[in-house]
């Protein structure tokens, strides 16, 4: 009995040493992108205003450019299929570029502004 008093009063005494649980950073709510769309936001860390497309939106493997005088800096990919963002609003690949996969790829911050995107077959 004394052993169980004493290992209960240690375990007390040792909680208040322990460091607080630091809340992880805020994660984008699925309902913010929704399956099947590919999502990208003004800023990082999927902050700012949010453009929105879908497959019955855009041609297959073809360059689809941002509106003039946007870019994206954030991204979530849910359409299935693979999605290359450019730095370039003609999705030249002489600028920087990345393929993100299909299905629930999210990237707090591309490494350069997204001004193009090309969503592929597979």
């Amino acid at each position: 009995m004394r052993t169980t008093t004493t290992t209960l009063a240690l375990l007390a005494a040792t909680a208040f040493l322990l460091p607080a649980a630091v809340p992880a950073t805020a994660a984008p709510r699925i309902g913010d992108c929704a399956p099947g769309e590919l999502c990208l936001w003004a800023k990082a860390a999927f902050k700012g205003p949010r453009q929105v497309y879908d497959l019955t939106r855009i041609d297959i493997e073809s360059c689809t450019p941002l509106p003039p005088g946007t870019d994206a800096q954030s991204l979530a990919n849910r359409t299935g299929r693979p999605v290359t963002a450019y730095q370039s609003d003609e999705c030249q690949e002489t600028a920087e570029f990345d393929t993100y996969p299909g299905g629930g790829t999210w990237v707090p911050q591309v490494p350069y502004r997204v001004r193009a995107f090309k969503v592929w077959e597979s």
